[in-house]
């Protein structure tokens, strides 16, 4: 039984609780199938291994375990792995190592957006040992936070947007010799200061009329107004625009070969991460229903019965939000996963607001 917002409802008592529990971190960390006399040596299960093996058999009866038909040990089933993952005590904090790994990368992540997000996912990738997917605020939510227009040989100038997110888009522009470097400096103070706040795709539709300005942008100079017009011609110029689902950055995919021994299974779940327009649905699925992690059969894709999701949303404050997860085995380090992805979603976060 789920409770509105998709929760396993806690019907175990506390002893069959933590039995669970137990099965569930020891099949995380040996892969194996977990038998009572493994469970009843857990220290806080004080009870026989008689009465370990009867609960254990309930908990299956009520579909938290399972076992394979070819021993008598246990393994979680998505309902086991979901009540494990609703009943988590608070995040622990990252090992030492781990937290100077992700202090050293942020220390020196600079540049452009595209490269820190590339980087980011290897860093999420190495810290979970799992398949790291990264994606941009979508496009069509950012904003123009700065413009640029300059001269970059007699008959051609340079358009630099900074978007909202540091993404920056460059367009080059005609212009006529005869046009002047004062000129040009005025249009360019003139943009930064109107193109601020707008969409690149709200300015690629705000056509003035022919030689002039947007409306609502007009200067006091026709020849400023006629730059700010070829500006804002170049943003309506057909391109490859930049959306989330053509910026996913998904590393580690090759990390999931290690986790499955089935190759057609594998083979799915890397057909999966090359389909970006199904990850972003995936992880923005995840996110809807208000959940962090998304287990086996959740997701309604069959090649992915036997993986998990761990995501969270990050961005500017303000801001449109991206998403950084990691696709994994549903044998995961639960904790651990959910560690790593909150604490690299925050300071991705920070280094957005620092911009």
């Amino acid at each position: 039984m789920t409770d509105p917002d998709g929760r396993i409802a806690s019907d175990l008592d506390d002893r069959k609780a933590a039995i669970l529990k137990t099965v569930v971190s020891e099949h995380v960390e040996t892969s194996l199938p977990v038998g009572s006399a493994q469970v009843a040596r857990d220290p806080s299960i004080d009870v026989s291994p008689a009465t370990v093996r009867a609960d254990m058999a309930a908990l299956e009866r009520d579909g938290y375990l399972t076992h394979p038909h070819t021993s008598a040990g246990r393994v979680p089933t998505d309902k086991g792995y979901r009540f494990f993952v609703d009943h988590l005590a608070p995040p622990l904090p990252l090992g030492a190592a781990q937290q100077e790994q992700v202090q050293e990368f942020f220390s020196r992540a600079h540049g452009e957006l595209e490269r820190m997000l590339a980087d980011t996912s290897r860093l999420l990738a190495q810290l979970t040992d799992t398949a790291a997917i990264v994606i941009p605020p979508a496009h069509e939510s950012l904003v123009v936070r700065s413009a640029i227009l300059t001269r970059l040989s007699p008959h051609t100038a340079l358009v630099v947007l900074v978007l909202s997110n540091g993404t920056i888009e460059r367009e080059t522009i005609a212009i006529s010799e005869d046009v002047a470097d004062e000129d040009l400096r005025a249009a360019s103070n003139f943009i930064d200061q109107h193109f601020a706040g707008r969409s690149p795709d709200q300015l690629a539709h705000d056509r003035g009329t022919p030689g002039s300005a947007p409306s609502g942008m007009s200067s006091t100079r026709p020849e400023i107004d006629a730059l700010v017009e070829l500006a804002r011609q170049a943003l309506d110029m057909p391109r490859s625009p930049k959306t989330s689902a053509d910026q996913v950055f998904v590393v580690g995919a090759a990390r999931m070969i290690e986790h499955f021994e089935a190759v057609e299974q594998v083979r799915a779940v890397l057909s999966i991460l090359e389909q970006s327009f199904v990850v972003v649905s995936l992880l923005h699925d995840v996110l809807t229903k208000g959940q962090s992690v998304s287990i086996g059969s959740e997701h309604g894709l069959e090649p992915l019965a036997e993986c998990s999701l761990v995501v969270a949303p990050f961005g500017g404050e303000g801001e449109a939000a991206g998403t950084i997860g990691i696709l994994g085995p549903t044998r995961m380090d639960y904790p651990q996963a959910l560690a790593a992805v909150a604490v690299v979603g925050r300071r991705l976060s920070r280094e957005l607001q620092q911009d």
